[in-house]
């Protein structure tokens, strides 16, 4: 029976080849951050040059998150099929064309046909990523890798809304897209260039020369390697989609569904709404990208510390206690501030504590669902959750224009954290439950 390869790493340091695989993958991320919310730092030059309203905005900051649902759990099944790899290279193509696209539309319809597309990339992107890096670093620093990696996801906002904020003082909106397109067509060359194949995709799947190209990439990394490879196990061919609601995965994939969902409902109300309401207030739309790159500058540190504190606090403790407090900075935040800096260290704080609680999501899919269906399962929940992503804005847009407060609005779509905890509480008890069954069958073989 041949080495098994994902052993050999989880029991190994990092190599440099490992670090350099999962930098990419954040710079992936942070592509992915920047994609999103390019309409949302593009909303008020839009909103002004077409003349819609808030519900009509609600609606086109949205409908990327319909496409990322869609893409999550398409691409995410591409990925545990195809490989991680040349998935990302697809996803990356229709990121690329759809920000170009956004840049020559002159029609709302044509500019959601245009998001949608990019979103189907941008779903697709985040499973991939997801399970390349858990497979990518060893099992000591797993769930700080997979933080960091979510971590891009607002670094790039901060990075790219830093050159938006420039851009917007001499240029339109469209010029936006046109810088976020150029960024994302250079990574097809890097990921084409730098970016291995997952080994342990690699191994469980065994396409065509999967044994040269394991041993190609272990000798990258400086391990020695294998003479054969391991033993397959032959199943029956299930979709990943049945696999994830079988008996043992049923209750994990819909509790994180669930999680999930309400979470990122509460996560996008914030980063989607945030230029809109800054120039209501009166300040010019580059003014309005400052203060959502605070709202991601908070995010990023967020995300950081709570990879960190993982080595100390367990995951699930430590998500419902960021969850909860994310409820309350959600409210705070709904309290509406005259001055700017007021506004933008509001941002901060909240977006602390939003975007950890959606980067710990992240860890908690990576360690929770089995190799097999890892990015299946990631892009299935992801897919779900931009459910609800798709329906933060279009709500609040609703509920703004039937004349509901900012207070009422915020406390509304603050309870998404609120169900995410209790979902994460629940997860936690089923884990311990199927652990002590396993335990206690184990024992009763023994016995025999």
């Amino acid at each position: 029976m041949g080495q098994s390869p994902a052993n050999m790493l989880n029991h190994s340091p990092m190599s440099q080849l490992q670090i350099v695989a999962v930098i990419i993958c954040i710079a992936l991320n942070a592509l992915d951050g920047f994609d999103v919310l390019a309409i949302s730092f593009a909303s008020p030059g839009i909103a002004a040059e077409w003349g819609i309203n808030r519900a009509e905005l609600g609606v086109v900051l949205a409908m990327e998150m319909f496409g990322m649902a869609l893409g999550s759990v398409i691409l995410g099944n591409a990925a545990d099929r195809f490989g991680r790899k040349p998935t990302i290279q697809f996803c990356l193509i229709l990121m690329t064309s759809g920000m170009f696209l956004a840049a020559m539309v002159d029609t709302v319809n044509h500019l959601l046909m245009v998001r949608f597309l990019t979103g189907l990339g941008i779903g697709g992107m985040l499973a991939s990523t997801n399970a390349m890096v858990a497979e990518f670093a060893n099992q000591k620093f797993r769930h700080l890798c997979v933080i960091i990696m979510a971590t891009g996801y607002p670094l790039g906002a901060i990075a790219g809304g830093s050159v938006v904020s420039v851009l917007l003082e001499t240029h339109t909106w469209r010029s936006i897209f046109v810088f976020g397109g150029s960024v994302t067509a250079m990574f097809l060359v890097i990921v084409a260039w730098l970016l291995p194949e997952s080994v342990e995709y690699l191994s469980n799947k065994q396409p065509a020369n999967a044994l040269q190209r394991i041993n190609a990439t272990l000798t990258r990394m400086g391990h020695q390697g294998i003479v054969q490879l391991p033993e397959k196990v032959l199943t029956v061919k299930k979709s990943s989609f049945k696999i994830l609601l079988s008996k043992d995965l049923r209750v994990l994939t819909l509790l994180l569904m669930l999680a999930y969902f309400a979470q990122i409902m509460t996560f996008y109300f914030i980063l989607k709404w945030i230029p809109k309401f800054v120039v209501d207030m009166g300040f010019a739309p580059a003014q309005a990208g400052q203060v959502l790159v605070w709202a991601n500058v908070g995010g990023a540190i967020g995300a950081i510390l709570l990879g960190l504190l993982t080595h100390k606090i367990k995951l699930h403790k430590l998500l419902i206690g960021v969850l909860l407090i994310a409820f309350v900075m959600v409210s705070v935040f709904g309290r509406g501030y005259e001055s700017l800096s007021s506004l933008a260290m509001v941002s901060a704080a909240t977006g602390f504590f939003t975007n950890a609680g959606v980067v710990g999501l992240y860890a908690l899919m990576a360690q929770s669902f089995p190799s097999d269906v890892r990015a299946s399962g990631t892009g299935v929940v992801i897919g779900f959750g931009r459910g609800g992503a798709a329906i933060s804005p279009i709500v609040a847009g609703y509920l703004f224009t039937a004349g509901v407060s900012l207070q009422g609005v915020s406390i509304a779509m603050g309870t998404g954290a609120l169900v995410a905890a209790l979902s994460i509480f629940c997860i936690g008890i089923f884990q311990h439950r199927t652990s002590n069954k396993k335990s206690l069958s184990t024992n009763k073989k023994s016995v025999i």
